[in-house]
């Protein structure tokens, strides 16, 4: 059995930075494997990093996050943590900011902690607007069945890999819906 972690996060008083909460509570109804947990973190960075500490071999992050894409633009990434150099922990974020969710900090709290790093996919969403406010925008609140989807398959095709070494039918970087 593969465990895997679906992780919402953002902020929900910064409007379409709550687009990863958003996308963990939809889901969070939804039937999954055993092995499969999703949660929404919000900005609970530390917390994200403890959980990691349980041995999970996937890590899908779903955060609102900006490339110059057209709002509501879903996109899949696959960061290479796992080879990355060790943060010093003032660098990792650890004693700055408890709450902070930026996910190189919760990767080197994570290694501050003596865990390991899970094979890491991001979910991410372009935002229109990340101001103060509560609720997102018409593109970004489109987006979420998208994006829950996308999640549904990644779980999907991670539960796979222990089936079979096949590749799996997202490319890292290369999956946009618009």
């Amino acid at each position: 059995m593969r465990r895997i972690l679906v992780a919402g996060v953002g902020n929900v008083f910064l409007g379409d930075d709550g687009f990863g909460c958003a996308v963990a509570q939809q889901l969070a109804g939804e039937p999954f494997p055993p092995g499969v947990h999703v949660e929404d973190y919000g900005i609970r960075g530390v917390h994200l990093a403890y959980t990691l500490l349980e041995g999970y071999e996937t890590l899908v992050l779903v955060d609102a996050a900006s490339r110059r894409e057209t709002p509501g633009t879903v996109f899949v990434l696959e960061p290479d943590f796992a080879h990355a150099e060790t943060l010093e922990r003032g660098e990792s974020g650890f004693m700055l900011d408890a709450h902070g969710m930026d996910p190189e900090m919760v990767i080197g709290i994570l290694r501050d902690l003596g865990g390991s790093v899970p094979r890491v996919r991001i979910v991410g969403c372009e935002p229109l607007d990340v101001t103060e406010r509560m609720g997102l925008s018409a593109p970004v609140a489109r987006a979420v069945g998208r994006a829950a989807l996308l999640v549904k398959q990644i779980v999907a095709d991670e539960c796979a890999r222990d089936v079979s070494p096949t590749p799996t039918s997202l490319q890292p970087e290369q999956e946009v819906l618009k």
